[in-house]
């Protein structure tokens, strides 16, 4: 029986992407788990693994394609002596919309997403009938947690359950631990429909024209809607570095047979982390009528990249020491210069934190990464003149900068929260504590 391989969603706002490469050619055997193709998200460029065992009957779509819509057919997949159906991969694809919608009138809400996709689930069950439709990988999975995957629906190709649909489901459960969460989470009001393009205007000066790549493309439209829809409030205070420059001195010393070297930036991941516990009032998420809170703090770090920017998580940054946030930190930043993060490595936090001191840069004000509430901007630490015990002497100061959504986020807690990092930096021992 022929199957359709699909465009699939390698991250949740993942709408479109490019396949940059096959890795595979008609006529070629795969297993589940083979590498088929890298595909450009919005975030990054990643690998594409089989889901099933067959033969690459047919390839549809060409590598090098942009704009592929998630759930458009770009292969068939048959059984070993099986021809390619000649209809195949045409029922499946998505049809282009011809032309725009009409406008619907204010009053009349839009179907929410999740509750379209819970509508269809128990369809798509039942055209499988009493047999469950799951990947090798997912049943071990579920085996393992007693997940009852009569009871899930499937993301993967014709329905089939994979590893991403167990993701939130409690052990012996059947419903996603988060089930609440993006029903509130979506309702914010719709984005402003995008500015139509920039008209090239060159005025005869030599230059080159550069496409942009799919994960510049979301930066642009997040950051946007992010300056237009979410009202920034910004608070800036100095702190010393003396003591925390120190301690990391001291804590390197000591580390150094282990081969772990702790850098400012790590300490200041913990120092937010921590802050963020004391003042939970901050660790928050604006979702429309709702306001969710945290009670962990999950710290999304900006990584450079030559395509643009990505903010890899340290997960539970408040609990762990501030070895393993650097052991984690250079793990991550690795692998999200060679573009092998995991969605889930990428997608979420509760804060983020954005270093360019090590540029030179001073201060700056950092735009807030929706659906976050808040994000703090580091500057380059130097040599100040500063008060220290009521005299005038010399010092090692930098500026930090907290942006923080006044949605959610009053000044007054936004206040607490930089005095809080502020402390936590000037007397760092509370971060080891």
């Amino acid at each position: 029986m022929a199957i359709n391989i699909q465009m699939p969603a390698l991250s949740p706002t993942m709408e479109e992407g490019t396949l940059t490469k096959w890795l595979v050619k008609e006529g070629d055997s795969v297993s589940s788990g083979d590498l088929l193709a890298e595909i450009e998200t919005d975030k990054a460029t990643m690998e594409f693994e089989a889901v099933d065992e067959g033969v690459i009957g047919k390839i549809l779509v060409a590598e090098g394609t942009d704009n592929v819509k998630v759930g458009t057919v770009i292969a068939v997949l048959v059984e070993e002596g099986e021809a390619v159906p000649s209809d195949a991969g045409a029922a499946s694809a998505p049809k282009a919309d011809a032309a725009p919608a009409k406008a619907e009138p204010a009053s009349a809400p839009k179907p929410e997403p999740e509750v379209a996709k819970a509508a269809s689930a128990p369809a798509a069950a039942a055209s499988t009938g009493d047999r469950v439709t799951a990947s090798p990988l997912a049943r071990r999975i579920a085996s393992q947690q007693g997940i009852d995957l009569a009871a899930l629906s499937g993301s993967g190709p014709n329905g089939r359950i994979v590893k991403a649909d167990l993701e939130g489901v409690k052990p012996g459960s059947t419903a996603p631990a988060k089930a609440a969460a993006p029903a509130a989470a979506s309702a914010p009001a719709a984005a402003p429909a995008p500015a139509a393009p920039v008209a090239a205007q060159d005025f005869g000066i030599p230059h080159e024209v550069e496409k942009l790549s799919n994960m510049r493309k979301t930066i642009a439209r997040r950051l946007t809607e992010s300056k237009q829809q979410v009202p920034h409030i910004y608070l800036m205070v100095d702190v010393r570095l003396d003591a925390l420059l120190k301690l990391r001195g001291e804590l390197n010393k000591a580390l150094e047979s282990s081969g772990v070297k702790l850098s400012v930036n790590d300490m200041l991941i913990k120092a937010l982390a921590k802050s963020l516990l004391i003042v939970p009032k901050c660790n928050v998420q604006f979702a429309g009528d709702n306001l969710l809170k945290f009670n962990r703090a999950d710290i999304s770090v900006a990584v450079s990249l030559p395509a643009g920017l990505i903010t890899p998580i340290i997960t539970d940054a408040g609990s762990k020491s501030i070895s393993a946030i650097s052991t984690a930190m250079k793990d991550l930043a690795g692998r999200a210069k060679e573009g092998k993060l995991k969605p889930e490595e990428f997608t979420g936090g509760t804060a983020s934190l954005s270093n360019m001191g090590m540029m030179g840069i001073k201060q700056f004000e950092a735009v807030i990464n929706p659906p976050q509430a808040m994000i703090m901007a580091i500057g380059a630490g130097e040599k100040r003149p500063y008060i220290v015990d009521d005299a005038l002497g010399i010092a090692t100061v930098m500026s930090a900068t907290g942006s923080f959504d006044h949605r959610a986020i009053d000044g007054a807690d936004g206040a607490e929260l930089m005095k809080v990092f502020k402390e936590l930096v000037e007397a760092p021992l509370g971060l080891v504590a």
